[in-house]
C-alpha cells in the first residue's frame, strides 16, 4: 500500500524522468538552463528601467538628488537588509534540500516568505507617506519641498521600478509558497532532487539583486 505522503510513482529523493528527456542529468541541465535564459530576460527588463533612470538622471542632476533625499533611508535599509538576510534562508533551502531534510526546507522557506511579506509592508508605508506628501508621479505630481524640473521623472521612475520590483516579489513568494507545499506534503526533495528548490532559489536571489541596484540609485543619489 502506498504512502499518501508520495504521489503514485513518485519515490522520496528521486526525480521523475520526462519521456522526452534521455537522463536526469539531461533533464536537470535543462532546467537550469532555462531558468538562467528566463533571468537573463529579467535582467533586460530592468536594464531598460535603469538606462532610462541614467538619462533622466543626466539631464536633472539637481531635481534628482533633491528628490532622493525625500525617501525615507532608514525603511530602504531595513528593507535592503531584509531582502539580503531572505536570500540566506532562500540558499539554505537548497542545502538542506540536498541532504533531503524536507522539513527544514519548508522552515527556510517560510522564513524567507515572512521576510518578503516584512519587505512589502514596510515599502507600503513607503508609499502611503509618497501619497500623502503628493510626491506622485507625473502629472499627479504635488511635492511643494521639491519643485524643480525633473523632479516628477524621478517619482515616476521611483514607483515604477519599486512597482515592479514588488510585483516580482509577490511572484517570487508565489513560487516559494508551492515549493514549500511540494515539502511538507510530498516529501520528495533529496541529493538527486532538488533542482526545484535550487531554481526557485535562483529566482529569489535576482529579486535581491535588483534591489541591491535600486536602493543606492534611488536613496543614496
Amino acid at each position: 500500500m502506498q504512502s499518501s505522503a508520495h504521489p503514485a510513482g513518485a519515490t522520496p529523493g528521486v526525480p521523475r524522468l520526462a519521456q522526452h528527456f534521455a537522463s536526469l542529468e539531461v533533464q536537470n541541465h535543462a532546467a537550469r538552463l532555462g531558468m538562467w535564459l528566463f533571468l537573463s530576460t529579467e535582467i533586460l527588463l530592468f536594464a531598460g528601467l535603469f538606462v532610462c533612470y541614467g538619462c533622466y538622471r543626466y539631464l536633472f542632476p539637481d531635481a534628482f538628488a533633491q528628490a532622493s533625499r525625500h525617501l525615507d533611508l532608514s525603511l530602504g535599509t531595513i528593507n535592503t537588509v531584509v531582502l539580503i538576510t531572505s536570500s540566506l534562508t532562500a540558499a539554505l533551502a537548497v542545502h538542506y534540500a540536498k541532504e533531503g531534510k524536507n522539513k527544514t526546507v519548508a522552515l527556510m522557506f517560510v522564513l524567507t516568505i515572512a521576510m518578503a511579506c516584512a519587505f512589502l509592508v514596510i515599502k507600503g508605508f513607503e508609499y502611503s507617506h509618497k501619497f500623502a506628501e503628493g510626491a506622485l508621479p507625473g502629472k499627479y505630481y504635488h511635492f511643494e519641498e521639491v519643485q524643480l524640473p525633473g523632479a516628477p521623472l524621478y517619482f515616476t521612475i521611483y514607483f515604477l521600478a519599486t512597482g515592479l520590483h514588488a510585483f516580482h516579489v509577490i511572484v517570487g513568494m508565489s513560487v516559494l509558497a508551492w515549493l514549500t507545499v511540494k515539502a511538507i506534503r510530498e516529501q520528495n526533495f533529496g541529493p538527486n532532487n532538488y533542482t526545484a528548490v535550487e531554481l526557485g532559489s535562483m529566482y529569489w536571489h535576482l529579486v535581491d539583486l535588483v534591489w541591491i541596484f535600486l536602493f543606492p540609485l534611488l536613496y543614496l543619489i
